[in-house]
């Protein structure tokens, strides 16, 4: 790891967890070229943040190339090294509106975009991470072209009940929320394995095998009560690239 003890930057911890989501997310091919944006709240109402660089390569990001900023600041796009338009459309409104959202990850994964593509883009409990998601989803229909501020302000408003933490984005991708970085990017892992199971069901053509919805119900709830696996999901991450590409961490 890095030596960081003389580092001037705020959030450290926050910085290099993040950092190394963004670097593991291009490792398995869930990024999309220059797009598709992470960030976390680091104060208590959730308002400031830090999130990706304007057009920079998941694969490429470090913990110091994170901006910090604050979703309540309406000359953000206007100062210098702001954001993505789109990010701040989408991630500003979603820090401004659900303070219980600490970190939001959104991503044009390749199953959960094509999940989002379907008419009925519904998860089925049919395994074990499908039952996952089950009744924690909100699916928004009404795409609405590129998230600048009108855009992500609709869809912050899908967003305000805590217990539904994945949006399937109809027509885009999905959005996923956590109460940390590991918690959000385990979700996200998860939700693009699921989806990917149900993609694959859906081409052999033979019916679909569902989970009863009182199992799928406790299915869900015993792996939101699983202690410890977003955490040690990331740890095990953060030491992989501790070992190979430990520039994340500066």
């Amino acid at each position: 790891m890095p030596d960081t003890s003389g580092s001037n930057l705020s959030y450290w911890q926050e910085r290099t967890d993040l950092a190394a989501a963004f670097r593991w997310t291009a490792r398995l091919n869930m990024h999309e070229a220059v797009a598709n944006h992470f960030s976390l709240a680091v104060n208590d109402d959730g308002t400031q943040f830090l999130i990706n660089p304007n057009q920079a390569h998941f694969s490429r990001i470090r913990a110091s190339d994170l901006l910090l900023l604050d979703a309540n600041d309406p000359e953000t796009l206007s100062r210098p090294m702001s954001p993505d338009p789109t990010a701040w459309g989408l991630h500003g409104a979603v820090h401004r509106r659900c303070p219980h959202a600490r970190c939001v990850m959104h991503a044009h994964s390749i199953h959960a975009t094509v999940l989002a593509s379907l008419a009925d883009s519904r998860l089925p409990p049919i395994d074990q991470n499908t039952a996952t998601f089950y009744n924690r989803v909100v699916i928004d229909e009404q795409f609405g072209g590129l998230a600048f501020e009108d855009e992500g302000e609709r869809c912050a408003t899908l967003l305000t009940d805590p217990s539904k933490k994945v949006m399937i984005m109809g027509n885009h991708g999905v959005l996923v929320l956590g109460d940390s970085v590991g918690d959000a990017f385990n979700r996200l892992y998860y939700f693009e394995r699921a989806a990917e199971t149900y993609i694959r069901a859906l081409q052999t053509g033979q019916p679909l095998r569902l989970i009863p919805p009182d199992i799928a119900e406790k299915t869900a709830r015993e792996l939101e009560d699983y202690p410890g696996q977003a955490a040690a999901h990331l740890a095990a991450i953060r030491e992989i690239l501790d070992h190979e590409n430990a520039d994340y961490a500066t």
